[in-house]
């Protein structure tokens, strides 16, 4: 079978080509001109960064927790503009409580940073900030306020305690001329108070000394120190006087000596040391008792010397140093022989005052020495969070610090999730805390715990100001070892004030053979969060710690979703790397947007990723920028614009009317039509076919780049001329690619890789029909073999023929058939020719029609003929008793219009004959009524080929 395209006018083969691929979208954080803040790499600037804003003066606030002041490596804050990279430290490691005596070195502050952007104010952590309390150091960890001047306003430490040894102490001595000699008393004061933990939050001392009149010899505050207090005691003299007023110095002592310079809420202790029987004993009673309404704890020492060294019975002595002393008297009252023997109470008496509690005592006293809170910070509506990992025996726990107060959850609080039996597993409650907002229930919070049963998990509760809280849900880790918890960032994607998604980091998980790490993603429904798969990282680096810092970021591909950069800060060989996911509805996509490693940015950075904060536009132009810590480094990468553009394309005019040639192109008659197109693009016109049906007017070619500025909103068109030629396929309109790109990709704005980049329009023909632009042909085929010649040279015969008579060494047959539209305009015509397998098509001539005049040259009538001569040969190998040719004509398409077959004639003979005879007539003739004679074996003698004839009938079908 043989075909081809047939047209109104002209036939050609069409070659179909496939649409060039789009444009590889890049994701618009400009990797090419990021601006690296350097510091300390030893200090480890850039461990936390948080954007800042003061009065439109953008800032980067970078933590640098082993920052050294002085001789303590206390870490620090600095503040970096972005115009420049000239940063200051903000002296926040020197920044000290009064009331405690703390221990900075080494206090990791800068490790967590928390902005407020309510007031542009921010919180810096020190997690190991320590306070001595007596011969323990407790590492309860604390805060400092900057306000939005960058000016420490107020310190947050929610889990100190005072400590047992809050005590003011006042030593009541005795200096009447029978204390002798003075110089052992002395030496009692000196080593007594060099066993008193003197300092702030602590004991302070004051010394009173009594005979005939009461002195103060310093008061509670006068010394901070026991250096100083053990200096100022070595040079207080005996006073002296021949009474011993007791009483008197006992009332001073309540009335004065812990009004001067004592504080409130310190336990009150009264040590009295004397060495005979007051003179004013009938006050006692008196004094006694307003000391027990103040809360006065006294020790009494009685001295014996004076009365062994008389021979005195010291009995009624005794029994008022007893009354003296607190109850009971096993535990306040002491008596020593003389004055030398003070040294041997000193151990036993400093014993007993340390037993005391300077608080009423409870379980939160003893769960919060080693709390280390601030590990993690987060701002919520009405204070802070800060996550307590070393709380309840490294447990765990989330404390809040309010306007009103704070806020510290019982122990019991926590037992539902984290039940006794795993209390020494350290689960690490609060290495990060975050909130979460519900339609239901309003603000919850979540926190992390990444060792609890070695897998991790998380929990999401409420605290009330009872102490006690609300556990909501819990999500389990799987994998032993992950650390899952570690990190946690709640996201709200559309920006309709309810969280969508939470995403739990697992920076430590372990996959085939590689510690990749990974965030899992939970979807809010229903006000629980569901279990929705996990972000993917495109590189499966070993160490990656993929998920160590995961970071909610404002939209930074301006589509109104707010996205998240996951870090994975050991990537590349510790170099590290952030990945971009976008948000989309009410999730986050799977799969990166965009990768950024440390080494498509600057050579030497390490660690890239380990924090990130993205909130604010930092350079004035309207879009978020990134804030990317690294070890030594802050990195600033700046948005880039992301362009949607919307092109349009219509043409003039509407349609392709091959019927008005109304221009001429290269020298023939063309049909001229316009395009209208508003961006830089590439244009293909026809979708590549091989030998195209139009041709662009600039360039004569089908395709044209322009390049066109655009402002944001703003249309502009411009107009692409072009025009159609003769063509065979005027069914299929004709098809304008168009692909548009930036001109400059690589700097300045992107394009939203959501958003099409390329735009197909067609225009069609006008086929020329009535309104409805359907075709209705009437094809007629008419097809006749060639007439005989007498002289039997000839090789074509008529219908009608009945002898058929074909000469040897010509063995052809020739068909000529004419096809006419006698209707309206038919497109696609198609012939389809097939005959017997006796014959073999030779060759197809096109020939004038043998009527109708052609068409006006700028009108096509309806009425049209095309003659052309159909040529067979017969075939060598096949032999049969008949011949068939059948041609069938139509448009392509389902349907097809038939006409009536011609019935086929039997062969009288074969269409090529090879005779074995040795004398032969020049020319043999069958009529078709005889018996075919049969061939001779040709293998009997060499063939002979003589000129010779057969007669037969053929029947010729036509179909449209």
């Amino acid at each position: 079978m043989w075909m081809t395209h047939w047209g109104p006018n002209l036939h050609l083969p069409h070659y179909p080509l496939l649409p060039t691929p789009g444009f590889t979208d890049t994701f618009n954080m400009d990797t090419r001109k990021p601006q690296i803040i350097s510091g300390s790499r030893a200090a480890f600037f850039g461990y936390t960064v948080q954007q800042h804003d003061i009065g439109g003066k953008k800032w980067l606030v970078v933590g640098a927790p082993l920052e050294t002041n002085g001789h303590q490596k206390t870490g620090d804050v600095y503040k970096c503009p972005v115009t420049h990279g000239n940063c200051t430290k903000l002296n926040l490691g020197r920044v000290t409580l009064s009331n405690v005596s703390e221990r900075k070195d080494n206090m990791r502050l800068g490790l967590s940073l928390a902005t407020n952007p309510k007031d542009n104010s921010f919180l810096a952590c020190s997690p190991l900030w320590s306070h001595e309390c007596g011969s323990s150091y407790y590492t309860t960890g604390m805060c400092s306020r900057v306000n939005s001047n960058f000016r420490f306003s107020k310190t947050v430490a929610p889990a100190l305690q005072r400590c047992q040894t809050y005590m003011d102490i006042v030593i009541v001595l005795d200096g009447s001329n029978s204390i002798y000699p003075w110089v052992e008393v002395q030496h009692f004061l000196i080593n007594i108070l060099k066993k008193f933990y003197i300092g702030p939050g602590q004991i302070q001392v004051g010394v009173v000394q009594y005979g005939e009149d009461v002195v103060h010899e310093f008061h509670l505050n006068d010394y901070r120190s026991v250096k100083d207090v053990v200096e100022a005691a070595s040079h207080i003299e005996q006073r002296g006087g021949t009474e011993t007023r007791t009483a008197f110095g006992i009332e001073f002592a309540r009335s004065e000596a812990f009004q001067k310079g004592g504080r409130k809420g310190a336990k009150k202790v009264m040590i009295v040391i004397t060495d005979g029987e007051s003179h004013d004993s009938p006050d006692l009673e008196k004094v006694i008792q307003q000391s027990e309404r103040d809360n006065v704890t006294r020790y009494a020492v009685a001295v014996l010397g004076y009365y062994n060294r008389r021979g005195i019975n010291p009995e009624a002595f005794l029994n008022e140093i007893k009354y003296i002393a607190s109850d009971p008297d096993d535990k306040h009252f002491f008596n020593v022989t003389d004055e030398a023997a003070l040294k041997d109470i000193v151990d036993a008496l400093g014993d007993r005052i340390f037993s005391l509690e300077g608080t009423n005592k409870n379980e939160t006293s003893f769960g919060l020495e080693m709390s280390q809170t601030g590990f993690s910070s987060h701002v919520v509506e009405d204070g802070i969070l800060l996550g307590a990992v070393g709380a309840y025996d490294w447990n765990g726990a989330v404390l809040k610090e309010t306007s009103g107060g704070k806020v510290i959850p019982l122990r019991e609080s926590y037992l539902k999730e984290f039940p006794e039996e795993l209390k020494n597993h350290g689960a690490y409650l609060g290495y990060t805390v975050t909130s979460v907002m519900s339609s239901r229930q309003g603000w919850v919070y979540v926190a992390g715990a990444p060792r609890f049963n070695h897998t991790g998990k998380a929990i999401l509760f409420t605290m009330h100001n009872n102490r006690s809280l609300t556990i909501h849900q819990a999500l389990r880790g799987e994998q032993i070892g992950s650390y899952y918890g570690s990190e946690i960032t709640s996201v709200d994607i559309d920006s309709d004030g309810v969280t969508d998604v939470l995403l739990v980091g697992a920076p430590m998980y372990f996959s085939e053979g590689r510690e990749r790490g990974r965030v899992y993603v939970y979807n809010l429904r229903q006000n629980r969060f569901v279990y929705n798969g996990t972000l993917e990282d495109s590189h499966g680096y070993q160490n990656a710690r993929f998920g160590a810092c995961i970071a909610a970021v404002r939209d930074l591909n301006q589509d109104s979703y707010s996205d998240v950069v996951v870090g994975a800060p050991l990537e590349d060989n510790h170099g590290g790397a952030i990945y971009v996911f976008h948000g989309f509805q009410a999730s986050i996509l799977k799969t990166p947007k965009q990768r950024i490693a440390a080494s498509d940015l600057a050579p030497g950075l390490q660690y890239f990723g380990c924090s990130i904060h993205g909130q604010l536009d930092l350079n004035e132009d309207g879009l978020v920028d990134l804030a990317v810590g690294a070890l030594g480094n802050a990195v600033i990468l700046w948005s880039r614009p992301v362009v949607q553009i919307n092109a349009s394309l219509h043409f003039e005019p509407s349609k392709i009317n091959i019927f008005h040639r109304d221009c001429k192109r290269s020298g023939r008659d063309a049909t001229c039509l316009a395009a209208f197109l508003c961006i830089r693009y590439n244009a293909t016109m026809d979708e590549r076919r091989y030998t195209p049906r139009a041709h662009l007017d600039e360039g004569g070619d089908r395709y044209t780049n322009r390049a066109v500025l655009l402002s944001s909103g703003q249309e502009h068109c411009e107009r692409i001329s072009f025009h159609v030629l003769d063509t065979a396929d005027y069914v299929k309109p004709v098809t304008f690619w168009v692909e548009y790109s930036l001109e400059d990709p690589d700097h300045g704005p992107v394009l939203d890789d959501g958003w099409p980049t390329t735009l197909r329009v067609s225009v069609p023909f006008w086929n020329g029909c009535n309104e409805d632009e359907h075709c209705v042909p009437d094809l007629l085929l008419d097809a006749l073999l060639r007439k005989p010649v007498q002289d039997c040279s000839t090789y074509t015969l008529s219908f009608d023929t009945t002898v058929f008579i074909i000469e040897s060494t010509r063995r052809r047959v020739a068909v000529e058939a004419m096809l006419e539209n006698r209707g309206e305009n038919a497109y696609s015509t198609v012939l389809n020719i097939s005959q017997s397998t006796n014959l073999q098509f030779a060759s197809l001539i096109q020939k004038p029609p043998r009527r109708s005049s052609p068409p006006e040259p700028c009108h096509w009538t309806s009425s049209l003929q095309v003659a052309f001569r159909l040529d067979f040969e017969f075939s060598k190998s096949v032999f049969l008793h008949h011949l068939e040719i059948r041609l069938t004509a139509g448009r392509s398409g389902p349907r097809l219009l038939l006409l009536p077959n011609l019935p086929p004639t039997p062969a009288r003979c074969f269409s090529h004959l090879a005779l074995l005879l040795a004398t032969a007539p020049p020319c043999a003739q069958w009529n078709h009524h005889q018996a075919i004679p049969p061939c001779p074996n040709p293998g009997r003698s060499p063939p002979l080929v003589p000129k010779c004839a057969c007669t037969c009938c053929i029947s010729v079908a036509a179909q449209i």
